[in-house]
């Protein structure tokens, strides 16, 4: 069964944003990335964003993790504090993912198509019909 986290996006100032929620909840962040970590075909980003932070997560309980980012600096790119977040689904097997994206996304606007990445996530990004915004991840047990 698919599990429910949220996905916070910060306009430059996410690993400020974290370190503060790590001294409220405790724990060690199982990741955290720069823009620069990212291998150079996987796309383009502004040279001064390259110190921002492409994905952060801290585990706040057995079940539940807080993730996030910073937004890159593009024309596209309008940060509205107050809609920053968005509900990130980890499924359970690339199928599960298919299924509730292609539920999710049937009148909605597709960010980003489900796919293959450099992290090595089936990852899909997209808006629902309602304005909110969902985030659909599988990722494979290691091994597999």
């Amino acid at each position: 069964m698919a599990t429910a986290n949220i996905y916070l996006t910060f306009n430059g100032n996410c690993e400020e944003a974290f370190q503060h929620y790590k001294s409220v909840f405790g724990g060690e962040f199982s990741y955290i990335g720069k823009y620069s970590d990212m291998p150079q075909e996987s796309g383009t980003c502004p040279p001064d964003d390259l110190h921002k932070i492409m994905h952060i997560s801290l585990p706040i309980s057995k079940e539940t993790v807080i993730m996030g980012c910073d937004m890159i600096s593009t024309p596209d790119n309008t940060f509205i504090q107050g809609n920053n977040f968005s509900v990130m689904i980890n499924a359970d097997s690339r199928e599960e993912a298919d299924c509730i994206f292609a539920g999710l996304g049937a009148t909605g606007n597709i960010v980003m198509p489900l796919d293959n990445t450099f992290w090595g996530a089936y990852f899909g990004m997209l808006t629902d019909k309602f304005g909110i915004s969902w985030m659909v991840s599988y990722e494979a047990p290691q091994g597999q």
